[in-house]
């Protein structure tokens, strides 16, 4: 029994490369959307935003997001400015606390990033 025949890059029937199809991200697009991904990159703030977007009014105060981690209400406020200073979190004062909401729009812009094109 002989060994499987090996491909290789150079073989003249074989083609480089799948051509590019779609639009790719722009520089200036990517720009915008690397804070984004920056932001959403820590654990502890990825865990934050799922917890504001999956609550039952779609807002959350600090106080109310203290007992899902082994953190200090400081580390947990310096998460959440970080997500809203990102884009990702609006905010809104009310008495001596913060409420906070997800900006719909800047997560269904990150989950739309890589959509792939459908195969024909």
């Amino acid at each position: 029994m002989s060994a499987p025949e090996e491909t290789t890059m150079s073989d003249p029937g074989l083609a480089c490369c799948t051509p590019l199809t779609g639009t790719a991200m722009s520089a200036e697009q990517a720009e915008r959307v690397a804070p984004l991904l920056k932001a959403l990159a820590d654990p502890v703030r990825l865990r934050l935003v799922s917890l504001i977007a999956s609550s039952a009014t779609g807002e959350a105060c600090v106080c109310d997001l203290n007992d899902a981690f082994d953190l200090t209400q400081a580390t947990i406020s310096h998460h959440l400015k970080v997500l809203h200073s990102a884009g990702l979190l609006d905010r809104e004062k009310r008495g001596v606390w913060v409420y906070y909401a997800v900006r719909r729009e800047a997560l269904t812009a990150v989950a739309n990033l890589f959509e792939m094109p459908a195969l024909a």
